[in-house]
């Protein structure tokens, strides 16, 4: 097993973070706010850690588990300290008021991020269309990557096969968009049709 780094302490830092000690890994949690940080790897507990923001993560797997509207700043101010990691983006670039996504025209979360992070860096965009509570469930999900570097796509697909998640690949980084566009058509039926973050989206091979 090895160590995973997770960026963040809300709701779906702590539902990946649970997923990840219960797979047997060991989890450092990184925050500006070291309490934070603290407070989230002690109630992890298996040995989780809490590491110092800005500092090169222990983890050579780096979940990025902000708000896009911090993501690209946080990736900027560690800099070269992310050099050679493997950089899992999670997050969902949709407007307050859900009317769409806030990324320029022709991009994606995921490659704004990409643009901001070290060359030796790479970005792959996955969970962004599971919510906590599906994670909580511990159940068997389905798990959409979008990347460009087949090694780190190679490597998410199998640290998610280790959280019990069954991976997809849906091609390059340039298909983040189209995950990004899902995520915000779930939150959209979890606030409308369906009335809950409890769901989540699973393919059917015939």
């Amino acid at each position: 097993m090895s160590t995973i780094s997770i960026i963040g302490t809300g709701g779906m830092a702590t539902a990946i973070g649970d997923r990840i000690v219960r797979a047997g890994h060991t989890v450092e949690v990184i925050s500006r706010d070291a309490a934070r940080a603290r407070a989230l790897a002690d109630k992890l507990a298996a040995g989780a850690t809490a590491g110092t923001y800005g500092v090169a993560p222990a983890g050579d797997i780096v979940i990025l588990a902000v708000p896009y509207g911090s993501a690209t700043a946080v990736v900027t101010e560690f800099g070269e300290a992310l050099s050679g990691k493997v950089i899992l983006d999670i997050t969902n670039p949709i407007a307050p008021d859900l009317t769409g996504l806030v990324t320029p025209h022709g991009s994606s979360g995921a490659q704004e991020i990409a643009r901001s992070a070290p060359a030796s860096a790479h970005v792959v965009k996955a969970l962004n269309t599971l919510f906590g509570p599906v994670l909580a469930r511990r159940g068997r999900l389905d798990a959409f990557i979008a990347a460009d570097d087949p090694q780190a796509k190679a490597r998410v697909s199998a640290f998610l096969e280790s959280l019990g998640l069954r991976p997809f690949d849906v091609g390059g980084l340039h298909m983040a968009s189209t995950l990004e566009s899902l995520g915000l058509m779930l939150i959209g039926l979890a606030k409308n049709g369906a009335g809950t973050f409890d769901i989540a989206l699973n393919v059917d091979v015939g």
